[in-house]
This record gives C-alpha cells, structure tokens and sequence, in this order.
C-alpha cells in the first residue's frame, strides 16, 4: 500500500542527469475566471496568477503553475522545512475566495507527487516518452505544460535549463520513476 506522507526516498543519479522525488510539500488547485478571483488570490497570497497560457510565477515561498484559462496549481517552495504542509495558506484562500463564490480551492497535496529532475539530460529523458515538442519548452524559464511522458499525465513546470519540477498522480508515480530509471540509464 502506498504511503502517503512520505516520499520513494529515492535518487538516481546517471550521467547527466539527477532525479529525486521531492518529500510531500503543499500543492493546492485553484478554479475562477472572475477580476474579483484574481484581485483575492493575489492577495491573499501576494502572488500574481499568471494569466499567459503554459507559464508560471515565483514568490519567495510559492510558485503558481498555469494549466488552462480557469485553473492555477500553487505548490510550496520551501522543499527543506518540516512545516511545508501547513494549511494556513489554504484556508485564508478558502475565506477568501471559495466562501465568497469567487471561485474553488482544492487540495491535492497528497494526490500529485513531485519529482525533481536536474542535469543536462533532462529533456533527451523527456523525448524517449513523450510526444511533445520540448525544443522551444526548454529554453523557457518558468513555463510548463501538460503532457504525457510513458503515456502517464504529467505537468512539467522548467524551472530552468538543467532543473525541472515534475508532477504525476500518485498512484503513476511510482511506475514513472520505475520508467525514468530504466530510461535514463540507456541515455
């Protein structure tokens, strides 16, 4: 049975190419389209959705991922502290935006994974599994897309060029890893 407090513990390292998953840090789905849903998130949060299709914005303590034209995810930064998983952040969005019907708030922390990928390598990984284009993707610092990798759904968010986020539903996670692991020791 899976365990859903904690990570695989898992790093594989190959030439070019360093892949970990990430311990469960705060992952919330927003929903809205309203002026009123953007102004309560943003400062709720003190963070401007991004509002251009397949890209993000960093805070300090949080990034927001673009997904479609009603639908943000917000995930924690702060990967190393123990308190990560507070619900302070999804309650004061809860006040202000869902009990004010400006929009819906969701936490899906214990249903995404988030797996870190590092190395130069990144993306010949990607294109072993994916039918995406990742040639113009990779140069974009911040931007992100959905896509399939090993005919799983998966958001990959580029942090930069060498460093990615990547999310998959838990239950795919550990096949995925299972088949990156595989994949990347071929590279």
């Amino acid at each position: 049975m899976l365990n859903y407090n904690q990570a695989l513990k898992e790093t594989k390292t190959y030439s070019g190419l360093e892949m970990s998953e990430t311990k469960p840090v705060m992952k919330l789905i927003l929903r809205g389209k309203t002026r009123e849903f953007l102004s309560a998130v943003g400062k709720s949060l003190n963070l401007l959705l991004p509002t251009e299709p397949n890209t993000s914005t960093t805070s300090q303590d949080l990034t927001a991922l673009w997904l479609s034209p009603d639908e943000w995810m917000i995930y924690s930064n702060d990967l190393n502290s123990t308190d990560s998983n507070t619900y302070e952040i999804e309650e004061k969005l809860t006040q202000n935006i869902s009990k004010s019907n400006f929009g819906a708030v969701v936490d899906v922390t214990d249903q995404f994974v988030m797996i870190n990928l590092k190395g130069p390598k990144i993306y010949d990984l990607f294109q072993t599994g994916s039918p995406f284009d990742f040639k113009q993707f990779k140069n974009k610092k911040g931007s992100v897309t959905q896509t399939i990798l090993a005919k799983i759904d998966v958001i990959v968010n580029n942090k930069n060029n060498e460093n990615v986020n990547l999310f998959v539903r838990r239950s795919f996670s550990e096949h995925l890893f299972s088949w990156m692991n595989d994949s990347a020791s071929r590279l």
